[in-house]
């Protein structure tokens, strides 16, 4: 799996954790709100100028999200990124070796 596809794994999970602690996300469904932020997110990784070479977004040189959509994803990311540990502690140790 490359970088592009697995970045695209680990936002989605962390979408679904938040989701489904903050909206009480039931049925493994997002939320409106979360299912437009996560549609967003892979549609800029799929476009992400660096590709395969990329490193992780909060250490880009290039800020592609618009400013409301990027405090979400930090919102999200504060929030699951320590879950991880719980959910998937293999993807946090991916994700943590990626910066």
């Amino acid at each position: 799996m490359g970088k592009i596809e697995r970045e695209k794994k680990t936002i989605k999970l962390m979408v679904e954790i938040y989701c489904k602690k903050k909206h009480d996300m039931k049925n493994g469904e997002l939320c409106e709100e979360c299912q437009e932020l996560l549609e967003y997110a892979h549609k800029r990784l799929s476009y992400c100028k660096f590709g395969e070479n990329k490193s992780t977004c909060s250490r880009c040189p290039i800020h592609c999200y618009k400013k409301d959509m990027k405090e979400k994803v930090k919102e999200v990311m504060k929030f699951s990124g320590p879950r991880l540990v719980i959910y998937n502690p293999i993807e946090l140790i991916r994700h943590a070796l990626n910066k």
